[in-house]
Order: C-alpha cells, then sequence, then structure tokens
C-alpha cells in the first residue's frame, strides 16, 4: 500500500528538478550570450585599423615619454609652447629620449584638429602642425567660426579648401583617433590631459622641464 506522503514528496522533487533545469537553462544562455557579445566587440575593435604613433626622437633611446593630449587642452598648449622646446633640445635631439604624441580629444574640435596633423601631405610635418596649432590655440578655440578658423591655419600648411574637407570628412580617421584615445582610457586610465608616462612612471599636468629631469636623469645614470 503506497504511503500517503509520496504524493506531496513526488511533486517537491519534480518542483526542484524543473528549478534546478530551469536555472541551468538560463546559465547556459548567458555563457553564449556573453560570448557572442564579446565576440562581437573584438570584431568591432579589430574592425579599426590602429594608427601608427607620432614618434620624435630615436628608437633607441632609453627613455620613452608617451604624452596623451588634446588640441583644446589649454594645460596641453602650456606644456607644448613652455616644457617641450627645452625637452626636445636637451634630450629628444640628442637621442636620448624617445617621444610618442597619442591623441586624446576632449571634444569633437580638437578631434578634427589631429585629423588635420595626420591628413598632411607630409607626415613628418605633424609635429610641425601640432605646434603651431598649440601656439595659436587661443585664436582658432574662441573664434566665433571655430571651423573656419582652422581652416584658414591649415591653408597655412599647404591645404586647399577640398583638401581640408575631404580630411574633416573622413570617418575612418575618426574613429581610429577616437580609437586610440579609448585605448589611452582602458589600457593608460587616462582621464585629463596632459598626461605623461615616462618609461612607465605617470605625471600628470604641464608640468615644468624639472619634473621631466627627476624622472628622466636616474634612468641616464
Amino acid at each position: 500500500m503506497a504511503n500517503k506522503t509520496d504524493a506531496p514528496q513526488n511533486g517537491s522533487m519534480k518542483l526542484i528538478l524543473g528549478v534546478v533545469v530551469a536555472l541551468a537553462l538560463a546559465a547556459t544562455a548567458y555563457f553564449i550570450y556573453s560570448k557572442n557579445n564579446a565576440a562581437e566587440k573584438n570584431a568591432s575593435a579589430d574592425a579599426v585599423e590602429k594608427l601608427a604613433d607620432n614618434v620624435m626622437g630615436d628608437d633607441k633611446a632609453p627613455v620613452t615619454i608617451i604624452e596623451f593630449s588634446s588640441m583644446t587642452c589649454p594645460h596641453c598648449a602650456i606644456f607644448h609652447k613652455d616644457t617641450l622646446p627645452g625637452l626636445k633640445s636637451k634630450y629628444i635631439d640628442t637621442g636620448k629620449v624617445k617621444y610618442i604624441l597619442r591623441e586624446f580629444p576632449l571634444d569633437p574640435l580638437a578631434g578634427a584638429a589631429f585629423m588635420l596633423g595626420r591628413c598632411l601631405s607630409k607626415p613628418e610635418s605633424y609635429f610641425d602642425f601640432i605646434d603651431v596649432l598649440y601656439a595659436r590655440q587661443n585664436e582658432w578655440t574662441s573664434a566665433k567660426d571655430r571651423i573656419g578658423a582652422l581652416r584658414d591655419l591649415a591653408k597655412q600648411a599647404g591645404f586647399t579648401d577640398e583638401t581640408f574637407q575631404q580630411c574633416l570628412d573622413n570617418k575612418k580617421l575618426y574613429a581610429q583617433i577616437l580609437d586610440v584615445k579609448n585605448n589611452g582610457m582602458e589600457e593608460f586610465k587616462i582621464r585629463s590631459t596632459p598626461t605623461f608616462f615616462i618609461n612607465g612612471s605617470r605625471l600628470e599636468g604641464a608640468q615644468p622641464l624639472a619634473e621631466f629631469e627627476k624622472l628622466i636623469e636616474p634612468v641616464l645614470k
């Protein structure tokens, strides 16, 4: 004769088994979704052809300085006007420092300025053009027609109205510059500009040459 409690127990077991199966299916579905989602992100990242670094100095220099910079950043302009010339003459031109500038535009206008630097017919003129834009930053960033002011400066570097517009319409290049910025945020945790890495040591802000020397000189000794 069957026990009267068998039916409730069987019902409970079926309920438990049903919950276990449902949880297993949900976990499997989440795993598949996460995997596919990650694959899509990787595929999207891989689709952006990486831009080559903007490099000044000897590749074999014992010290490497990486700067993350934005063309509309006043502190970046101060560094480029007041500190970089001394850094260049004392360390970069003498083969002691390799300097890399990576684009970290804080706004679309800064992105446009960096795009023009990348569109120059002579890539070796990149730093000269960037220096001019930083030297005259107040002029073109505060103009009523900021793109027009930027166009006037670009013409002095050899751009025509047509090549200027073609450069700014280059969606691939804009995506590549944003990729440089995203890499800075994810890998280097950049949140402000300018931010520097001197052989891996982090330095933030428009620091004077003396602050760079504190990190450079011990490596050279």
